[in-house]
């Protein structure tokens, strides 16, 4: 597994670290988790976007 560096407030990682605590999860899980959330997120939305515009443009065209 490839590792990498992010930077980020300290302030913001202590809240990371606590939800992670919560959670009995690792920091990296729950970062992990939360980027799979968000990609999975903006498929949706570019998914939902093409399929208004798919209708946009039969209405234009029919």
């Amino acid at each position: 597994m490839a590792k990498i560096l992010v930077t980020m407030p300290d302030d913001f990682l202590h809240k990371i670290d606590g939800v992670a605590l919560n959670e009995q999860r690792t920091r990296s899980e729950l970062i992990r988790e939360a980027l799979r959330t968000y990609m999975r997120r903006i498929n949706v939305k570019n998914s939902q976007k093409s399929q208004d515009d798919a209708k946009t443009l039969e209405s234009l065209l029919g």
